[in-house]
């Protein structure tokens, strides 16, 4: 049983929360942790940028990282968003089997568009 975190930053929280619903609702994670806006400093286009950003980590399993980041990629306002997958070696195994059983492979397949 091999699970995620998924960290991904987005512009504003609605996108934030938009992603996450659509996120659930097909099953692709379990659950998704939305922070407060943090500051972000950061280069793009060549010019050092600041900007307000909301951080997410998802929750899945690890055979759905690249469906989760496609959907994530798809559904997300920037051109090029921060979706990466940060491995949980070791956790409270209650808490484990719960990811594992609130995200399903055969509905996340169903469910993501291509």
């Amino acid at each position: 049983m091999k699970n995620l975190f998924v960290y991904a930053t987005f512009g504003d929280r609605e996108n934030a929360y938009d992603v996450v619903n659509a996120m659930v609702e097909q099953r692709l994670v379990s659950c998704a942790n939305i922070f407060p806006p943090i500051e972000s400093v950061y280069h793009w286009e060549g010019e050092i940028q600041q900007a307000e950003e909301v951080v997410v980590i998802f929750k899945t399993r690890a055979e759905l990282f690249e469906q989760a980041r496609a959907a994530i990629c798809e559904l997300h306002d920037y051109e090029c968003p921060c979706v990466v997958a940060l491995p949980i070696d070791r956790g409270h195994s209650p808490f484990m089997k719960w990811i594992q059983a609130e995200t399903t492979v055969e509905t996340a397949k169903d469910t993501v568009k291509s």
